[in-house]
């Protein structure tokens, strides 16, 4: 979908497609047929926006093959879809039965992370829509935090100069901007703005920034306009958004047997107490675990933010509530100023298949409708903001 800022730019919305565990070039087109077109229908939407995911080997034989790309894009166009942002974080395998830590290799002290990148924004070059003004592609923010030296550092460093240098070739070749993101994550290098100001500072900020996942923010304690301030300081760009709650426990102990329920074995899902705010580690066991399970053994202080992305317009039950305040915050604080504060959007979450039983969806039209009532509440939102649709400019874009 796409809004306007009274800027008048043009907000980009979607829904990432990470979701949904096709890693071919077929697969993703029978999920689109299975998911994003009925989602589209539901929302009432000439187009809608798709966050898409492609894994390693369909982004290398798509970057290879510009016939495929044009066959893609044709397929998109044909159902009322359009790809200004890719997600680019899982490398592959993002829904089998166990990821945990594997979502973090290869990183970026590695080549084959440096080439899917790039295969990626080649992919993209190609698939966004002739008005758009740039695409942008999400990324792991450098690596898990261990192990981690100067070393490693300095590997991914000359990687990520590697990596502008592409994305600036680009550019030359196609005539279209794309921009990558690196994402600050509970857990990893880059856990909180601070460490994204000190360890990213120095790039190509034309090409490279931060995507700032809204969860994440909240996990870490973060108030959003001062993160945001950070990052302005730091002159670090907000390449996209990742629309996204995470659950949250005000009394740990008189909510732990509602917890246990989240614990599920596919995803990590990083909790942070309240402290973490505070400590020079975001990860200092005295308020962090690095997953649910862990956390409910150890007990750190409450409260909890626990790195679970819950869906925005349906909340967790008591005592459990979910972070949608540093969601709105976070959005106020993007849109509501004189220009918008980015214009690449997705509503990320991934978590359907582990949600509790009792909230998972049964078959593919439960998930579909969960989607589009999480890109319904996501678009209200941003209209409560001052933002207007299509419907209510009377353009048609």
């Amino acid at each position: 979908m796409r809004l306007r800022h009274a800027d008048g730019s043009t907000v980009h919305l979607g829904y990432c497609t990470n979701v949904h565990p096709a890693e071919d070039v077929a697969g993703i087109l029978a999920q689109l047929d299975t998911y994003a077109v009925p989602v589209r229908q539901a929302l009432g939407a000439d187009r809608l926006g798709l966050g898409l995911w492609l894994a390693a080997p369909a982004a290398a034989e798509l970057a290879t093959d510009p016939a495929a790309r044009g066959r893609l894009r044709a397929e998109l166009a044909g159902r009322g879809l359009e790809v200004v942002t890719l997600n680019g974080f899982p490398y592959a395998a993002f829904q089998a039965p166990v990821v945990k830590g594997a979502v973090y290799r290869p990183d970026w002290t590695s080549d084959a992370r440096l080439d899917y990148t790039l295969d990626l924004a080649r992919v993209l070059a190609d698939l966004l829509p002739d008005d758009a003004a740039r695409g942008s592609v999400s990324t792991l923010p450098l690596a898990w935090r261990h192990p981690w030296d100067a070393g490693r550092a300095d590997a991914a460093r000359r990687r990520l100069d590697r990596l502008a240098a592409g994305l600036a070739a680009l550019e030359r070749d196609t005539g279209r901007r794309v921009r990558v993101g690196f994402e600050p994550e509970p857990g990893c290098v880059v856990e909180r703005t601070d460490q994204a100001a000190a360890l990213l500072a120095g790039m190509d900020t034309d090409r490279l920034g931060v995507c700032l996942d809204l969860a994440h923010l909240a996990c870490a304690w973060e108030e959003p306009t001062a993160a945001l301030d950070r990052l302005r300081a730091a002159a670090l760009p907000v390449v996209k958004v990742q629309v996204s709650a995470a659950l949250e426990a005000a009394d740990p102990d008189a909510a732990a047997t509602a917890l246990a329920r989240w614990v599920e074995p596919r995803f990590l899902h990083q909790t942070r107490a309240a402290g973490c705010a505070h400590a020079a580690d975001p990860a200092d066991p005295a308020y962090a675990a690095d997953d649910l399970d862990a956390a409910l053994a150890e007990r750190p202080p409450g409260p909890w933010r626990v790195h679970y992305h819950v869906p925005l317009h349906a909340p967790p039950e008591e005592p459990l509530a979910s972070t949608l305040p540093v969601l709105r915050a976070a959005l106020a604080a993007l849109y509501t100023g004189p220009v918008a504060g980015c214009d690449h959007l997705d509503v990320e979450t991934y978590t359907w298949g582990v949600l509790p039983a009792a909230r998972r969806p049964r078959g593919d039209a439960e998930l579909a409708a969960g989607i589009a009532a999480e890109l319904a509440f996501a678009r209200d939102e941003l209209v409560a903001l001052g933002l207007t649709t299509p419907a209510t400019t009377g353009v048609r874009r």
